[in-house]
């Protein structure tokens, strides 16, 4: 199942309506690798959906984060909250001189959450795992 059917019958499952607008939220999140804010999906979305409220954002990513299908990143050194969903086990990497945050796939975080889930008995719906730094091009600027 693609990523978008998986995020928009989620919703479904929270009985939610799948209106375009919440389709366009879906598809930005499930074609980004960029770990947008609300404010940046708002700001995408309401391009093509003028009529867009920022709570209908807000409660389209309330839903996909509680049903474990996006996660919360918590803030990149700028205060704003970003989203991810791909929630298959990876680290998030986060610049805080930029504010961009780059996926690093490792395959100890998958042996990790093999591990956590097998001696907790827990199903596990995704991790979120932050590393914080200065990314190669921030880290020339700064020598410089």
């Amino acid at each position: 199942m693609s990523p978008l059917k998986i995020l928009t019958n989620t919703l479904k499952q929270a009985g939610m309506r799948v209106t375009p607008q919440r389709i366009a939220i879906c598809k930005l999140l499930s074609e980004t690798d960029t770990h947008p804010t609300a404010a940046t999906i708002f700001k995408h979305v309401q391009a093509q959906y003028p009529s867009l409220s920022l709570a209908t954002v807000y409660n389209t990513l309330d839903a996909l984060t509680g049903l474990g299908v996006v996660n919360v990143l918590g803030h990149a050194g700028d205060d704003n909250v970003h989203y991810d969903a791909d929630t298959s086990p990876h680290i998030n990497l986060a610049c805080v001189s930029c504010h961009k945050i780059v996926d690093f796939a490792s395959l100890q975080v998958a042996s990790i959450d093999s591990e956590v889930s097998k001696a907790s008995g827990y199903k596990l719906l995704g991790v979120r795992m932050m590393y914080y730094g200065l990314c190669p091009d921030c880290q020339k600027i700064n020598v410089q």
